[in-house]
């Protein structure tokens, strides 16, 4: 199961300030940069449901060029709700009279369905008077089209493109254009892995969508290409890496091991087959079933040894002594 919730969270809170710049360019002109700390996490009792609820996000900031502070209060929602706005204000109210600050309320909706546009307030009236009327800003993904963030050199654009509004055929395409975008920003490697990672959650393809992919990876500049396919191959390293680990702590979970290893060892077949048709070309059949067969461990030799390769005949070979050392 994904955790929707810490995968997002974790994202707006490494790329705050580029979640601001790029949805909400107004408040960066008033928003001190390096004033932004982030709150301890708030818990209130829903009364409407019986259960304790956690505010994903709240920023403390600094008004620019004065003395005066605000909050803005982030909430990610994974699944369409009823009466959310009403949620909403219950949340701004309990941080409104807690800390006696202004607080800039904000929803990132990322659910694929349905697409109908989402409420941005909530208001309690009469006939003759409007007692309360409550606004917040509302981002809604899967209204928001990926080729509108094409050109946008942030990273947070590079991540949520692939959670927005995509046809099917296109989800090689978006997979592709969100790493390119995330090469040209030259992020250091653990900003890089997070971007990476949730752009490969978000966007896993099958293997015709793989080849696809792969086709029109070829297409690029051979140094968009290199740029691209370090960012897969560290992404996909980690993955294994962390299977591994996975395996050595719950050896005892023997189900939930033979589960995680049969998924990393996909990824890592993945891996290797696209690395082999840019190093050597396009393979048959019988050499892909080959690499099928390998076991993980004999996939990780594989991985560097294919470095080496300049045709298909060293992989032939590397295949067959491969057979006969095991």
């Amino acid at each position: 199961m994904i955790d929707h919730d810490r995968l997002f969270k974790e994202l707006l809170t490494t790329f705050f300030w580029e979640f601001i710049e790029l949805f909400f360019p107004t408040v960066i002109t008033y928003l001190e940069h390096d004033s932004i700390t982030f709150l301890d996490k708030e818990l209130f009792s829903d009364v409407t449901s019986g259960e304790r609820r956690e505010v994903d996000l709240i920023a403390k900031a600094k008004l620019r060029n004065q003395d005066s502070f605000f909050l803005i209060h982030c909430e990610h929602q994974s699944q369409p709700q009823a009466d959310f706005g009403r949620r909403m204000f219950r949340y701004f109210a309990r941080l409104y009279d807690k800390y006696a600050l202004p607080v800039y309320p904000i929803v990132l909706f990322s659910y694929n369905t349905p697409q109908r546009s989402e409420p941005t307030s909530h208001q309690v009236s009469f006939p003759d008077k409007i007692i309360l009327e409550f606004n917040y800003s509302v981002i809604q993904l899967n209204r928001l089209h990926w080729r509108e963030y094409l050109r946008q050199e942030n990273p947070i654009a590079a991540a949520l493109m692939a959670k927005m509004q995509i046809q099917p055929q296109d989800r090689p395409t978006v997979k592709l254009e969100c790493l390119r975008l995330l090469a040209t920003l030259r992020l250091e490697p653990a900003r890089m892995q997070l971007i990476s990672g949730f752009i490969d959650t978000y966007l896993r393809l099958n293997a015709q969508e793989e080849q696809l992919f792969q086709t029109q990876l070829s297409t690029l500049g051979s140094v968009q290409q290199e740029e691209v396919m370090e960012i897969v191959t560290s992404w996909m390293e980690r993955g294994i890496e962390q299977g591994r680990q996975e395996g050595k702590q719950e050896g005892k979970q023997e189900g939930k091991q033979e589960g995680r290893q049969e998924g990393r060892q996909e990824e890592a077949i993945s891996l290797i087959l696209r690395q082999l048709n840019r190093r050597i070309g396009a393979m048959d059949s019988t050499l892909q079933a080959q690499i099928r067969s390998l076991s993980l461990v004999q996939l990780e030799t594989l991985g560097e040894a294919l470095l080496d390769f300049t045709d298909a005949s060293d992989l032939q070979t590397w295949l067959e002594q491969h057979s006969r050392s095991h």
